[in-house]
Parts: structure tokens; C-alpha cells; sequence
């Protein structure tokens, strides 16, 4: 990390790569899909992504600021 790197150009350098690992990673979870070598139920599908829906809209729900109201009279 360069100590004069920017927080934008450091929030663009590593969140391309993380967003590259999670893209190869789910890539590999497809290659699980081949009935000839996997046995699997529907029900176990549905659990895979079901807990990936809901990790990317909690992630997703961080990025989402809202501003908090302050009581005024």
C-alpha cells in the first residue's frame, strides 16, 4: 500500500480485487452443477442461494447511507 495512495484509488484497487475473487469463486460453485459427478436436492440449492441473496443484500445494504434525523423542537 502506498502511503500517498488516494482512498478512492485505494477503495477502487481492492475492491476489484475482491470483487474478481468473490466472481471466481462463484464461478467454481457453478462447476458444482454437473449432475455426472454431484448429487444434490433441490433443497440444497435453494440453501446455497438463499444464503448468497442474503449476504449480497447485506453488503449491499451498507453501502446505503442515510442520514440521521436529529430531534430538533
Amino acid at each position: 500500500m502506498n502511503i500517498n495512495e488516494s482512498r478512492e484509488n485505494r477503495f477502487k484497487r481492492i475492491a476489484t480485487r475482491r470483487t474478481n475473487n468473490i466472481l471466481h469463486q462463484m464461478r467454481l460453485l457453478g462447476n458444482l452443477s454437473n449432475k455426472s459427478s454431484y448429487d444434490y436436492s433441490d433443497d440444497d440449492i435453494i440453501k446455497i442461494f438463499s444464503a448468497l441473496e442474503n449476504q449480497i443484500r447485506l453488503a449491499k445494504a451498507k453501502f446505503h447511507f442515510t442520514k440521521k434525523k436529529e430531534f430538533k423542537l
